[in-house]
């Protein structure tokens, strides 16, 4: 459990003790927001969603994500935002000198640029019909605008299917196992669709192996409802939506 840190609330100056939340990472390792310690609080008026999520690096795999901004409420009734130590801005790379081998590499062809699209907003997880839901909005917010729940998923394996895409979405606490991937890439080819996969309790090794030689994307969901790329054809498919 994170050490809590003491908080002084902007309103009736009370100090109150705060434990900053811990997270699952996509990799399966603990994260708990860095609190910045001596950080000014600030009393929240009025939410937006840009300033309800906050950018931390996860330290076991490097991977930058958003997290919910760390709050704190006081018993006079105010509410606080808590801040966060920043994610520190990589250096510039240092240009090649004049006639080194890298200078005269032939140039990388640019990489598609990324869909813009609105922030997706989670459907917050409370049952198995919870998870579905979460999934089924996050690949309409990725473009696949016409996803619908499948009809008898137990014979299929599928709970989603869109034009172009089928989704499997597991709720359970146990990791999703090799045999449900492979169904899912099945069903997949058999729709000349992309297989999508969502999993709450993550993945189990041999699955994500799998997953990652057949090029599915993988997704765990956390309890807000936001679902975490797990690979890299997961970060392709945000990347380009629905045109991949």
């Amino acid at each position: 459990m994170a050490d809590s840190v003491p908080v002084r609330c902007p309103t009736c100056r009370r100090e109150n003790a705060f434990t900053p939340p811990t997270f699952p990472c996509a990799c399966g390792a603990p994260l708990t927001l860095p609190v910045l310690r001596g950080g000014v609080p600030v009393e929240i008026q009025h939410r937006t969603w840009q300033s309800s999520w906050v950018e931390v690096r996860c330290e076991t795999c490097g991977r930058l994500d958003e997290w919910p901004a760390p709050e704190s409420g006081c018993v006079c009734g105010t509410v606080v935002r808590v801040p966060v130590v920043p994610v520190p801005t990589p250096p510039p790379p240092n240009p090649p000198l004049p006639g080194s081998p890298a200078s005269a590499a032939p140039a990388v062809p640019p990489r598609r640029p990324p869909v813009l699209r609105p922030a997706f907003r989670p459907v917050t997880i409370r049952t198995a019909h919870d998870c579905v839901t979460a999934a089924a909005q996050y690949l309409k917010w990725l473009g696949f605008t016409d996803v619908a729940r499948a009809q008898e998923r137990t014979a299929s394996g599928v709970d989603l299917r869109g034009t172009g895409v089928v989704a499997q979405v597991d709720p359970t606490t146990r990791a999703t196992k090799l045999r449900e991937i492979e169904c899912l890439w099945l069903n997949g080819l058999n729709d000349s669709a992309v297989a999508v996969c969502f999993s709450l309790a993550g993945y189990s090794r041999d699955a994500r192996s799998r997953a990652d030689a057949l090029h599915i994307p993988l997704f765990v969901m956390d309890l807000t409802g936001t679902p975490q790329p797990v690979n890299d054809p997961a970060d392709e498919l945000i990347r380009d939506g629905a045109g991949r």
